[in-house]
């Protein structure tokens, strides 16, 4: 019976969640999941390639916070299923003491969250919706575990093009920067729309519709759109640029591909 704190998986529907899960070559989807990326398949053959690449961009961020900034403490929102390496294990690994909170409103998120990534006293989940930031910071796992009068990493990966421009993502992102102290961190990777008439945008206008036809919102946005959504906090080098660009672990042995080129990522320190 579904709780308050854990709804009730839909299997006749796609979830987020769990396509994402499907992208990454996870094994917690349906075939009502598997389909919606069948059809995205059609349309950018390489996007199995694409959701790695997200994957990777987000442990490199986390490596970074960790490591050479410091940053020992992570709210992680939208979180999605755990894959092979996560926010807590990239973290850990540098600072075994490291406290992560996994936020999410996803039933199988839900079903699978406080089993598969509460790890250790350090690793917590709890149900939450992203959009409504009074809610997330007032949360008790999050108050409990988090001390936001010291400097804490939040991370919006691939979350907030699923935020419709009518629920005011730049409202949303400010609420959460306000509350965050002085040091703290912002990542954010979103889908990209250079709407310039080229192969990309055309890939991503189309690729918006299928998505939105298929599973609910989902915006590619313009490159000032998305820097917006940063709250005019101080970028990191290399500031909002492609995925592969922002610090990548090796040298590009191929050229990215357009569907490559339809995301976006940063990391922003607040003063």
């Amino acid at each position: 019976m579904a709780t308050a704190d854990r709804p009730q998986i839909d299997t006749t529907k796609p979830s987020i969640a769990r396509v994402y899960d499907a992208f990454v070559g996870g094994k917690d989807n349906f075939e009502v999941d598997r389909q919606v990326l069948q059809q995205i398949l059609k349309l950018a053959p390489e996007a199995v390639q694409v959701g790695r690449q997200c994957r990777a961009w987000l442990i490199r961020v986390v490596r970074f916070l960790s490591g050479h900034a410091g940053i020992d403490q992570f709210l992680d929102l939208g979180s999605g299923l755990p894959t092979a390496e996560n926010t807590h294990q990239a973290a850990q690994r540098l600072n075994a003491e490291a406290r992560v909170v996994y936020i999410d409103n996803d039933a199988s998120v839900a079903a699978h969250g406080r089993a598969l990534l509460e790890e250790n006293d350090y690793t917590h989940f709890t149900v939450g919706d992203l959009r409504n930031p009074a809610e997330i910071l007032s949360d008790p796992v999050v108050t409990k575990y988090l001390d936001f009068s010291r400097p804490v990493a939040l991370i919006q990966c691939n979350t907030l093009h699923h935020v419709t421009n009518d629920e005011d993502p730049q409202g949303i992102m400010s609420a959460y920067v306000d509350a965050l102290a002085p040091g703290s961190y912002l990542a954010i990777s979103h889908l990209h729309n250079p709407a310039d008439g080229s192969s990309r945008a055309k890939l991503a206008t189309e690729s918006q519709l299928r998505f939105n036809s298929m599973m609910g919102s989902c915006y590619y946005r313009k490159w000032e759109e998305i820097q917006d959504l940063f709250c005019g906090l101080e970028m990191v080098e290399p500031g909002l640029a492609y995925l592969f660009d922002w610090w990548p672990d090796g040298p590009r042995l191929t050229e990215p591909t357009d569907a490559e080129h339809n995301l976006l990522g940063g990391v922003a320190r607040k003063i």
